[in-house]
């Protein structure tokens, strides 16, 4: 079967030079061919080809689905009275995560599968036709396995977070947790896991522990992802970019030498295997809205050639946000991006950091993952926050069924 998209107003290719506003390629009255879950033909409207289907834009903006690489969806339990002390002035550390440890530890595979199955749901009405999903909140061998399992289930870009906090049964013991993550726990986590990634901050990894991680899980064919520079200035950033990590995340606390080394990775040209050797700054302005930190300096990391990328850190403790609407909202309020740049972050520098081709771009060949605004224009994810403003949304080239 194929599917004709037709009176779109605005249609955000991410294809640079294929239109109008740079890097978004935006096209004007287009029309868009879906056949077999792909991207099939993209032109003028009046030369729009034959269709089983037809869905009529109305006039609407048309933008690839978003791409959320950063996610902590698989745990039980509830944070909510460590925000509302967060907001009476108590400040974040991230011990909260050993209360969610126990919560996901006592939960069952049905409560982890139903709460996962939630939260991807209202991420996809919100426009994420892809996110990631990191384990975490299990710390043991065989609950840091469970939650790939269940990850595994809703989608394959899976993260073994291991990594995540130091449990308290080792609190006096580092070292051997170290060894755990490295042995057991991740020959555990390799069937279900596509990437590996370290919390490498001042009360969870140091350098030299994150780098054992890391480079061990490289060996064993994990992609690299880094937690770096959230709370404060550290050797994550540097150690991301040492080790050819996909995507550094948060990067709030950055040095000069920091922004250097990520603008150096940048390169718009694909590896030989396929993937992107930029080390993509994600951006996680959830977590700073939630915890009441300094917002990242997007604007720097963008004037110094940086490639960045938004996510949303869905978390029950520092960023419990699917809405990746709401992040770019915030990024342009509060991180100096402009929509254009911040839509862009949200859909092909997502891409980027999961360094894939197929995804954050409407092109022949792409997976047709695609949603519709109830708005004529891209600005109006920025200039009308909080606004459901998402009347579609396509994956693979499948109408998803709106609340």
């Amino acid at each position: 079967m194929t599917l004709l998209i037709d009176n779109i107003g605005e249609l955000v290719t991410n294809v640079a030079g294929s239109g109008e506003g740079g890097p978004l390629g935006i096209r004007r009255k287009a029309a868009l061919l879906v056949e077999e879950g792909r991207v099939a033909w993209i032109g003028p409207a009046r030369y729009a080809p034959a269709a089983d289907h037809r869905l009529d834009a109305g006039g609407a903006a048309v933008l690839p689905g978003f791409v959320d690489t950063h996610a902590h969806l698989v745990f039980a339990g509830d944070r909510a009275a460590e925000f509302a002390a967060r907001m009476s002035g108590q400040p974040y550390t991230g011990g909260g995560i050993r209360t969610t440890v126990a919560a996901t530890r006592a939960a069952s595979d049905a409560e982890l599968r139903g709460g996962v199955a939630r939260l991807r749901r209202e991420a996809l009405l919100q426009g994420s036709t892809t996110i990631e999903i990191k384990s975490g909140y299990g710390l043991s061998v065989a609950e840091e396995a469970r939650s790939l399992r269940i990850a595994r289930e809703f989608t394959d870009e899976t993260t073994f977070l291991g990594a995540h906090m130091v449990p308290a049964e080792y609190a006096d013991r580092p070292d051997d947790y170290v060894g755990l993550v490295c042995g057991p726990m991740l020959a555990a986590a390799l069937p279900y896991a596509r990437w590996i990634d370290v919390f490498c901050e001042r009360g969870a990894f140091d350098a030299d522990h994150a780098r054992a991680i890391l480079t061990v899980g490289q060996a064993a064919g994990l992609g690299v992802r880094v937690h770096a520079n959230q709370l404060g200035p550290g050797p994550g950033v540097q150690l991301g970019v040492e080790l050819g990590a996909a995507s550094v995340d948060h990067c709030t606390h950055l040095s000069d030498a920091d922004v250097d080394a990520l603008a150096s990775t940048r390169s718009d040209c694909l590896c030989a295997d396929g993937g992107h050797p930029t080390t993509v700054a994600t951006l996680l302005p959830g977590a700073e809205f939630s915890t009441r930190s300094p917002y990242p300096d997007a604007r720097r990391l963008l004037d110094a050639g940086v490639t960045v990328a938004l996510a949303t850190d869905c978390n029950p403790g520092s960023s419990y946000t699917s809405s990746l609407p709401f992040c770019i909202a915030l990024a342009v309020r509060e991180m100096g991006m402009t929509p254009a740049e911040a839509v862009w972050a949200a859909t092909a520098g997502g891409a980027r950091a999961l360094r894939r081709d197929d995804i954050g771009v409407l092109r022949p060949g792409a997976r047709a993952d695609l949603l519709l605004l109830d708005a004529p224009s891209h600005l109006h994810l920025a200039y009308r926050p909080g606004v459901p403003l998402i009347t579609q949304v396509l994956h693979s080239g499948v109408p998803q069924c709106q609340p």
